[in-house]
């Protein structure tokens, strides 16, 4: 086992082993509560700028594969576990974690008490902290830490979006498919769903592919009127990494396309769409991260588990007459859905298409579609 080590900002050390590759990473230190889901949230692009700690004991237990991914590659800075699994067990495997995580050129460490590191992190907040192979001097590595960019204020989108215009076409595996009730084969809606892509789970697209769709992913960076151009029925924002508020680009187009066609936001989408209508947001102490958030649908009074990765949040006080809140997370009474008064638009704070998680909230994707215009006859 070669020795690393985690410094925070605040000069703890976390001493263990390295599990994947060498070298040395920087990022804020967040934790995640998912029992599974690993590869899903190794590859979520929303975690880029954080070195993710899991408080599931052991991971690694059933493998890696090629299907279970949401991006290309992984986009977080690293991977931090109590116990990696040594041995693999899953029909569908292809490979153990930690050489998925040299392949990628991700460190990754383990062998430290998770449990403590998240106690501090949810008492003191997230904090910057490094990872390191190289470098286990506890004082070189605490100033380190202390000099690493935090998230507010970065715009962390452009690392991570598409760079191109390109058709989605690939579905929902058939499983799940027919776990949430969709026939991919007969649903046909002939409509056009573009996609804006501030960095975007796979999942999404696959939903409204799957529901008869066709589909368009665009950068980020995308305007207006270039979206327009692609005669779109309906404009979905993705989930992506970091703070929105720095995304002026992203505001402005969306402030421009409301009232044009139907919008849906999903997490930074959401919050994108919110800050378009003139309301703020803030950084949460610690983030909601995990798949067990529970979530409360003002209108029917129901309660969904949710999947949910984001470190900022709407402010409540800042609303404007023109948004009401849908949802509320009921761990902590943020906001976690909105829509306007007026236009076809709305947004969650969670991710309907799970990926990994539960299936309570893919209806949303059916009330996105209901706003379509009906096709001629």
């Amino acid at each position: 086992m070669r020795p690393a080590k985690l410094a925070l900002e605040d000069g703890s050390i976390f001493p263990g082993h390295s599990f994947g590759a060498d070298g040395e990473v920087t990022g804020e230190v967040v934790f995640n509560t998912a029992m599974t889901g690993y590869q899903e949230i190794l590859t979520d692009p929303s975690y880029r700028g954080q070195i993710v700690t899991m408080t599931y004991p052991e991971i690694g237990n059933y493998g890696v594969n090629s299907v279970d991914v949401e991006n290309a590659k992984p986009s977080l800075s690293g991977f931090i576990v109590r116990e990696e699994s040594r041995i693999f067990s899953n029909y569908r495997a292809e490979g153990d974690l930690g050489e998925y995580l040299k392949r990628h050129n991700l460190p990754g460490l383990a062998g430290i008490d998770t449990r403590a590191l998240v106690r501090k992190i949810r008492t003191a907040g997230a904090m910057r902290g490094i990872i390191s192979t190289v470098d286990l001097n506890d004082a070189s590595l605490i100033a380190k830490a202390k000099a690493a960019p935090g998230l507010v204020g970065r715009d962390l989108v452009k690392e991570v979006m598409s760079k191109e215009v390109v058709s989605w076409e690939e579905k929902l595996d058939d499983w799940t498919a027919t776990e949430i009730g969709v026939d991919q084969e007969s649903e046909q809606t002939g409509k056009h769903v573009v996609c804006i892509d501030f960095g975007m789970k796979w999942n999404i697209p696959r939903h409204f592919a799957s529901r008869g769709n066709r589909v368009t992913i665009v950068p980020g960076t995308t305007s207006a009127d270039e979206v327009l151009a692609l005669e779109p029925d309906g404009i979905f924002l993705s989930n992506g990494p970091g703070d929105p508020e720095p995304l002026q680009y992203a505001h402005e187009t969306i402030a421009s396309l409301l009232g044009r066609t139907p919008i849906f936001g999903i997490c930074l989408g959401h919050q994108l769409l919110s800050l378009a209508c003139g309301a703020k947001t803030f950084k949460l102490k610690f983030g909601h991260r995990g798949v067990n958030q529970p979530v409360l649908d003002l209108e029917t009074g129901k309660v969904e588990i949710t999947t949910q990765n984001h470190g900022f949040a709407v402010e409540d006080e800042s609303l404007p007459d023109c948004l009401e809140v849908t949802h509320r997370n009921l761990n902590d009474d943020t906001i976690a859905g909105i829509r306007h008064r007026d236009q076809q638009a709305f947004g969650v704070q969670y991710h309907p298409e799970a990926a990994s998680g539960p299936h309570d909230s893919h209806y949303l994707f059916k009330r996105f579609q209901e706003q379509f215009s009906p096709v001629a006859s």
